[in-house]
């Protein structure tokens, strides 16, 4: 017995009723207006409980608003609602004597075991179409989350066909969606949550119930129900971890994710202890792409409520870093109730926090501490939250810098560590550092300022979770021919880098910095990198994801060269290559028209975001290194010497998720490797054992030939070198006959095998492909190109020829470069189609027979399946036929030969009854229930055909004007169906002895047409 959808969702309720104590409620059941989403009388009883101070005027008001708005998208009224459940309902109203205004709460997020909570399944709502949510979660009676759920045993659903619906819930009951929070989908397999706003890659995986890590690696379906649904966790992730980031015209909805959620929640306990006793808050170090800057807006949110609004200082070492997370804050300004400022002086930053006693979120640079020791505020209720909080200038002690005078001689000057300063003008803040890199083990000073650890979510959790991508490294300096002394200084600046702590060391390398700019400045240099770079693209990356790919310049000037050798190369890049860095007042007179100003640097910042653009390629020196996030950028050519935490922040440019991206690329012209080491010398054991060496060489490429190799023995036996050749007909037919091959009965497991293991073939090639030589990339075109052709014939969904040929004509452009059309049915002229007679003829004819049964079969069973929805007597008919054929087919019962003939004349039959439905002239509802009436052939003896027709539209016109919604699910109602149905078939003296069977195809009809109306 298989374990159904039905199964899956009782247990669903049982874990909300049994373990979580929720009420729970039939949908069909509750008597409502079915065009109204919420649960009414539950929502009016909780409000007037919540708010028992207030009027019945002032009540009504406010349920009028949240059930009232007035245009805009669903995303802006969900915004809206959002507003509503977090903060309240602003309502205005006469009460007797003069005009009030108040505020109505709609949950008590201080007590919330007073909210009601209320898990219904099967709730209908009609609005464009009648549609019914699998389970809906209601607080205080409003529909908040949205469960749509996929049968574990049937093989052609799963997690994606779950998100699938939600979308389409979303466009034929919007109103639904309005009084969501979050939605979750699963297939007990995979179980996720996300927003309305999220694509299903967004969606993520709750790991643990109580913000331990027993369930981190593989969580069961219900640690996420019982995770999230704790009503107490419920109220504070919908209060402090749901957040709107609007950016233009455009909003996100934000879910903050497992890890945000408890580790947010710790920090604030910390920060409160601090700030009671030595001010160290600690540091928060979440692996670079985890959300780190959500992370941040959360704890400022629920720091407000824990410490009684205290003033946020937001601390950054650069400009840019400061406008990005400036931005991003700005963002979510509704969410936190204040506007962040950005303090343009040292002077502005002391103005700001004279002129308050609490709350503010503003701004800060390290400079502006520099520029004067006396204190900018005393106040105790101040909290400096530092992004990345280890870098060498947080340090506290007091440092010498050798500086050259103007005479010539050289003199020690006294460094106070910015820390220090820091400490100086906010003597009684509390401090906490948030980070996306560990603090290095010999880094004292950052522990001295910020205290240990408060949580840690590192690299290897991060990819386990779906939260970032790996990231790979190629090498290709040996592509550039440097001589051995030039690797050399290459190297001292290396060792400069790792000593960065001491001021001194940087000051004496500055010379021998400005002879290394001239040596990967040399023009025979540049010309080398950039040859290797268009090649390695063109080759290699180009169709990588969207194309994004981000080149990293030593220098300015360098930067320049790059962009103008790479211009003569393909002048045909000009739109799809720019120079995003700073700009100087000493700057070239012909370099302005290329780095413009700060509006063209927005722009280009919008353009490379946009993944449909042309602006695939940016040349960068330091901007859009650090907090810069484009998820399908999935390449980056390093020339620039870097280290620790300034080399990891930049590659994990490249880690972001972004649709089947299997990690980023970064390609390496400088010898970054051991510098690459070294960085990951301070993270988790485990990030070192799984990613502390990530060369391709060494990882994707072992797997490619692995799978290769796999791939070639499960075609053993099929000859597939015509591939290998000029002829794109021989390429075609090598494809379908591999793909032929496969099919045959006794392949069944190999089949399945290759599919997976072709699967893994793809998605090693796509980090490893320039190490490949020609053959390699073309054999592993082949299979991809036979996976692809098994996966869209025996897939889900209908099938296009024009389609699969375009599929596997891209497919072959973008890894053998091959501008070839290949025509994989040269039989077959026109597009598939069961009623079709010339298709079907050819299909008799096509020499691959297994492959010949497998697209009939295919075909037979989607038409099956529109029967499944519209007519259960040719559904069940057809179906019956076709498991039959198949069945003696696998069982070497029938030949190929066989059951093609087989399966064709079930093809015409299907196509016969087609052109018998015209003569009839019903529509496919009446027709459907037609073939109910006429099922046991005997019938046809007592009516004539017209007779029947006639007494089909009457049955049809009868239990259309008497179905409501929802009747199937009520027994009342279902009782009242059959009546009418008995009573119409005693009235034309329908054969007793047929009348039982008739009744019931008729009413399995009627649930069928309930179900898919």
């Amino acid at each position: 017995m298989h374990f159904t959808e039905a199964n899956f969702e009782n247990a669903i309720i049982e874990l909300f009723r049994e373990q979580l104590g929720y009420d729970y409620v039939y949908g069909p059941e509750v008597a409502r207006d079915y065009t109204e989403p919420i649960y009414m009388e539950q929502l009016r009883a909780a409000v007037q409980e919540l708010n028992p101070s207030l009027s019945a005027a002032a009540i009504e008001e406010a349920i009028t608003k949240i059930r009232t708005y007035e245009g805009g998208s669903l995303v802006q009224k969900n915004e809206q609602f959002t507003d509503y459940l977090q903060n309240g309902v602003a309502v205005n109203y006469f009460d007797g004597r003069e005009q009030r205004s108040e505020l109505v709460r709609l949950v008590d997020y201080d007590t919330p075991l007073r909210n009601y909570f209320t898990v219904a399944n099967q709730w209908t709502v009609e609005e464009r179409s009648v549609k019914r949510a699998d389970i809906v979660v209601f607080v205080n009676g409003l529909p908040l989350v949205v469960v749509e759920l996929k049968s574990p045993s049937r093989e052609n659903t799963d997690v994606s066909e779950a998100y699938a619906q939600l979308r389409n819930y979303m466009q034929e009951i919007p109103s639904l969606f309005i009084y969501n929070a979050f939605c979750v989908m699963s297939d007990h397999a995979i179980t996720k949550a996300g927003t309305i706003t999220a694509g299903e890659d967004r969606f993520m995986a709750w790991k643990t119930v109580d913000g331990s890590m027993e369930d981190r690696s593989c969580a069961g379906f219900d640690v996420l129900f019982r995770g999230m649904f704790d009503k107490v966790r419920l109220v504070e992730l919908i209060r402090n971890f749901l957040c709107f980031s609007k950016d233009g015209k455009q909003s996100a909805k934000i879910l903050g994710a497992y890890h945000q959620f408890y580790a947010v929640r710790k920090a604030v306990l910390s920060t409160v202890e601090a700030a009671r006793t030595d001010g160290k808050g600690g540091v928060f170090w979440h692996t670079q792409g985890s959300g780190k800057s959500f992370s941040m807006v959360f704890f400022s949110k629920l720091l407000q409520q824990a410490m009684s609004s205290p003033t946020i200082v937001v601390l950054t070492d650069r400009n840019d870093l400061d406008g990005q997370l400036y931005r991003q804050f700005a963002r979510c300004e509704d969410f936190l109730r204040q506007k962040p400022v950005q303090a343009k002086s040292r002077a502005h930053l002391k103005e700001l926090l004279a002129g308050r006693e609490a709350n503010g979120i503003f701004f800060t640079t390290m400079q502006k501490f520099e520029e004067s020791d006396e204190p900018l505020s005393e106040r105790r209720n101040i909290v400096v939250m530092a992004d990345e909080a280890h870098r060498s200038q947080y340090g506290l002690e007091e440092k010498v810098k050798m500086v050259t005078m103007p005479d010539g001689t050289t003199r020690a000057k006294i460094i106070v560590g910015a820390a220090r300063l820091v400490r100086n003008a906010l003597p009684n803040a509390t401090y906490i550092g948030f980070t996306g890199t560990p603090i290095a083990l010999k880094d004292r000073s950052t522990r001295e300022v910020f205290g240990d650890y408060i949580d840690v979510y590192d690299m290897t959790q991060s990819v386990e979770d779906g939260a970032t991508r790996p990231v790979y490294y190629e090498s290709r300096v040996i592509n550039l021919k440097l001589d051995e002394a030039t690797l050399r200084r290459i190297d001292d600046e290396y060792d400069a880098m790792a000593a960065e702590a001491e001021a001194y060391v940087i000051e004496k390398s500055k010379r021998e910095l400005g002879r290394i700019d001239s040596i990967l400045g040399a023009d025979e240099t540049i010309g080398s990198l950039c040859e290797d770079i268009v090649k390695h693209y063109e080759e290699n990356r180009q169709y990588e994801q969207t194309g994004k790919a981000m080149i990293v310049a030593y220098s300015r000037p360098i930067a320049i060269k790059i962009y103008r050798r790479l211009l003569e190369m393909r002048p045909a890049w000009s739109g799809k290559l720019a120079v995003v860095m700073t700009s100087g007042n000493g700057d070239p007179e012909d370099w302005r028209p290329i780095i413009g100003n700060d509006a063209r640097k927005k722009e280009l910042e919008k353009a490379f975001k946009d993944d449909g653009g042309a602006l695939k390629i940016v040349i960068v020196v330091d901007m859009w290194l650090t907090g810069f996030d484009v998820p399908s950028l999935a390449t980056m050519y390093v020339y620039k010497p870097m280290a620790g935490h300034n080399l990891m922040q930049a590659i994990a440019r490249v880690n972001r998720v972004f649709g089947d991206k299997q990690g980023g690329l970064v390609v390496d012209y400088v010898g970054i490797a051991s510098a690459l080491r070294k960085a990951m010398s301070d993270y988790t054991l485990r990030d070192r054992k799984n990613y502390g060496d990530p060369d391709v060489s060494k990882t994707a490429y072992p797997e490619f030939q692995k799978r290769l190799e796999v791939c070639r023995d499960l075609l053993h036996g099929f000859d597939y070198t015509a591939f290998f050749g000029k002829s794109d007909l021989e390429r075609a037919k090598a494809i379908s006959g591999g793909v032929d091959f496969l099919q045959a009965p006794e392949r069944e497991e190999p089949k399945k095998l290759f599919v997976k293991e072709a699967l893994l073939l793809r998605q090693a090639l796509s980090l490893c492909q320039s190490l490949l030589n020609y053959e390699q990339r073309l054999e592993a075109a082949y299979f991809e190109a036979v996976r692809t052709l098994l996966t869209r014939i025996e897939g889900k969904g209908k099938m296009s020829l024009r389609e699969i040929n375009a599929r596997i004509n891209e497919l072959l452009k973008q890894s053998i470069k091959s501008d070839g059309v290949i025509n994989l049915f040269s039989d077959v002229e026109e597009e598939f189609s069961l009623f079709d007679p010339k298709f079907l003829e050819e299909i008799s004819r096509m020499r691959e027979r297994n492959f010949a049964v497998e697209l009939l079969r295919k075909l037979i069973a989607e038409q099956v399946r529109i029967y499944q929805r519209t007519n259960t007597v040719r559904a069940e008919k057809f179906s019956e036929i076709l498991s039959r054929a198949m069945s003696n087919y696998l069982k070497g019962l029938l030949t190929n030969e066989e059951v093609i003939q087989e399966l064709l004349k079930i093809a015409h039959e299907i196509a016969h009854g087609k052109e018998s439905d015209k003569a009839l002239d019903l529509n496919d509802e009446e027709l459907a229930f037609y073939d109910a009436l006429t099922k046991p052939e005997a019938v046809r003896d007592f009516y004539t055909n017209e007779q029947l027709v006639a007494i089909t539209r009457e049955l049809t016109d009868a239990l259309r004007r008497n179905k409501t919604i929802d009747w199937n699910l009520k027994e009342s109602a279902r009782a009242g169906m059959r009546r009418i149905v008995k009573r119409l078939l005693r009235k034309y003296d329908y054969p007793p002895e047929g009348q039982e069977d008739a009744l019931s195809t008729i009413m399995k009809q009627c649930d069928m047409w309930s179900e898919n109306s």
